[in-house]
């Protein structure tokens, strides 16, 4: 009922809004429209290029449209507006796919430098504070050239902002929605003479969750009788995030920066309780302190030099919330093993990076960029069984030249010497054909990945992850990836229209997989072997497989995206976007389809903006349909389509401006609700509709 009353209230919004139009209404300049369409990117090619101009393709996601979402997290933000890109929920985080790919092949960058940090394979992308990023640029596949092993699949950069027009400005954004969703995010900037400071805060909250709490009693679905179960299928959560950047300019030619980020997040899940299964006696803690310092030197307007310092610490481990007790299996003797408010490091990483950078305009239509670069990455894992490191060294090149009008080009090259797996050189070639209103791309890269830590070392298991045992085995006869990528683009656009095709190849020799490895009477052997002290028969017995980390012989992803933008009037947007991807890897001999690639994703939205005086009006529909979620060693997740609205209402009001927000997300009330099995996966992660509710408050 009260979901049918927040409907109605939205739709009396609308109405009432748009009944009350004044006769003084401003339209928005379409130059500025077209401006927007034409952003400056850095991402592409390393340095700032209006989009057009870049001979790399880069999908960029402005801080205008992500506000227009309604949304506070990174995962929603890319989900909604990047049909390439999936996140798919899991009891320790969000696993990241693009292209295919996962996380392990995509370069996560905040305004350039690496960000690190994960959860059993899943990107902690919680230290990404939304409310201070002012756009996203996506980058499709191999970008080894430019920076190194990690960027098999693609980049994705986020921008922060650092506004320099005003002396002080004040932002924040607050919202709330339903299962104990609640955001928080507040910015502070001062600029005083060639000193500025920075200073963003985020909190973040929710409840944790299941769509369905019965689960099979035999764990395999094989018999009707089910149980009740506090496994979580949504992990609940609270964090915090701060960030300072100090930036210092005493002349023109000559500027400095330093940045501190730090983190925190603890989950939230349910304790153990009489007649369930699963439940939980610990929570699941991570911290991060981040550091960075660089500075810039123009000689001319053309030249500079600049030099960044990185150090990024993350861990995470289990913090108790009750007192822990074991029995002697010989005795009966009950002891305290684990008393209430005991942490114990599960996971830690370090990373250091050095890298200087000169970017040289030697004529006025072309750009060069050599630099260098030194990295270390620590990893102990207790779980495990790992506590090494690798270090990997890096020089590289590029030069961005105009041939003839029209006619662009950016050539590149990178040399890497890794500490365990030698040297690698990785070439890109890029040219695009830009005549009046149209752009044709083509691009070919190559790329290389040295095998994590965790591949290589690993000697992993959890008898409770998410209410089933996981164990994963590394390998140290792993052998590095390399990778061909070749694409061709081509775009036409108008004042009002921007159309955009896109098709790649990627090609991946000694891909590194995760096999599941089939469970006989030797694998269980192996397992009670390995893990006495936290596996049994009795355990054993629920699983089918186990993973252990193999080079295939080689991965294989084709598809297409196709991209469509028109502004029907000055004030009403239609944007639809269609990815297809086919991912393949081949294993002794055969082809299996990668598992979590999507083959068939669609986005879409419409945009309605509309000012009359001081208030300005936008109303945001939009949606996202996908097919299967393909798991060759268990079932396909099914395919789902969702929908969401949200209305955002701006008064400006001289240095104040107020921009409350309603809207529902999830509208056609779409929940997955089968019941849970030891073989099942799950893509759609939603309880259901829910009212959103947010407020922007802006101070200058």
């Amino acid at each position: 009922m009260t979901k049918r009353y927040a409907a109605l209230l939205l739709l009396a919004i609308l109405v009432m809004t748009v009944c009350a139009q004044d006769k003084k209404q401003k339209k928005e300049d379409i130059t500025t429209k077209v401006h927007n369409l034409n952003p400056i990117v850095v991402t592409g090619n390393g340095h700032h290029e209006y989009l057009r101009s870049s001979t790399t393709p880069v999908h960029v996601l402005p801080q205008r449209e992500i506000q227009k979402q309604g949304t506070s997290t990174f995962t929603d933000i890319l989900t909604r507006m990047a049909p390439n890109i999936s996140f798919m929920p899991s009891a320790t985080g969000s696993f990241l796919r693009m292209n295919g790919l996962s996380n392990k092949y995509i370069l996560i960058l905040v305004n350039g430098k690496k960000m690190m940090g994960d959860i059993s394979g899943n990107v902690d992308i919680d230290r990404i504070n939304m409310g201070q990023i002012k756009r996203i640029e996506v980058l499709n596949g191999a970008a080894s050239a430019l920076y190194g092993s990690d960027a098999m699949g693609g980049v994705i950069n986020i921008i922060t902002d650092f506004p320099k027009n005003q002396l002080v400005s004040v932002n924040t954004h607050s919202r709330v929605s339903g299962k104990g969703v609640f955001s928080q995010s507040a910015n502070v900037n001062v600029n005083y003479k060639g000193f500025g400071s920075y200073t963003s805060y985020k909190h973040e909250e929710a409840d944790s969750y299941r769509m369905n709490d019965l689960e099979y009693v035999d764990g395999k679905g094989e018999s009707p009788e089910t149980q009740l179960t506090h496994a979580t299928q949504f992990l609940g959560y609270h964090s915090n995030v701060i960030n300072q950047r100090f930036t210092y300019e005493p002349f023109k030619n000559l500027s400095f920066y330093a940045d501190l980020g730090i983190s925190r997040k603890m989950t939230d899940r349910p304790r153990k309780e009489e007649g369930w299964t699963g439940g939980f006696d610990y929570e699941l803690r991570t911290r991060a302190t981040r550091w960075g310092a660089g500075t810039m030197y123009k000689f001319t307007r053309k030249h500079s030099l600049q030099l960044d310092l990185i150090s990024d610490h993350w861990h995470y481990g289990k913090e108790y919330m009750v007192d822990v007790y074991s029995k002697n299996r010989k005795t009966g003797e009950i002891t305290l093993t684990t008393p209430k408010g005991d942490f114990s490091i599960t996971k830690k990483q370090k990373m250091y990076n050095v890298e200087i950078k000169d970017i040289h305009k030697y004529t006025a239509h072309s750009t060069t960029i050599v630099g260098a670069t030194w990295r270390n990455d620590f990893l102990m894992a207790t779980n495990g069984n790992v506590d090494n490191h690798a270090y990997i060294m890096s020089l590289f090149g590029q030069h961005d030249m105009q041939i003839i009008d029209h006619l662009q080009a950016t050539i590149g090259l990178r040399y890497d010497k890794h500490q365990t797996f030698g040297s690698n050189i990785t070439p890109k070639i890029n040219m695009m054909y830009a005549p009046e209103h149209f752009n044709f791309r083509v691009g070919y890269s190559k790329g290389f990945r040295a095998p994590g830590l965790d591949e290589v070392y690993y000697h992993y298991v959890n008898p409770s992850m998410a209410g089933r045992v996981v164990v994963t085995f590394g390998n140290k006869d792993l052998k590095p990836e390399k990778n061909d990528y070749y694409s061709l683009s081509a775009s036409y656009y108008n004042q009002r229209l921007t159309l955009t095709a896109t098709g790649y190849v990627n090609h991946i020799n000694k891909m590194i997989i995760k096999d599941n490895v089939k469970i006989g009477a030797a694998e269980k052997e192996l397992l009670l072997r390995e893990f006495p002290d936290e596996l049994n028969e009795t355990l054993v017995n629920k699983m089918s497989t186990f993973g252990q980390y193999k080079n295939s012989d080689e991965g294989l992803i084709r598809g297409f995206s196709l991209n469509a933008s028109y502004n029907l009037t000055n004030d009403l947007n239609i944007t639809a976007n269609y990815a297809y991807t086919y991912a393949r890897s081949k294993t002794d001999g055969a082809w299996r389809e990668i598992e979590r690639s999507l083959r068939n994703v669609c986005t879409f939205s419409a945009d309605y903006n509309h000012t009359w005086g001081n208030y300005h009006l936008n109303v945001n529909m939009n949606g996202r349909f996908q097919s299967r979620t393909p798991f060759p060693a268990y079932e396909d997740a099914p395919g789902f389509g969702l929908m969401n609205i949200n209305t955002t209402h701006t008064f400006s009001l001289k240095r104040l401006t107020l921009s409350p927000s309603l809207g529902i997300d999830n509208i056609l009330d779409k929940v997955d609700r089968r019941i849970d099995t030891s073989k099942r996966r799950y893509a759609l992660i939603t309880p259901g509709r829910m009212v959103v509710v947010g407020l922007r408050v802006g101070i200058n």
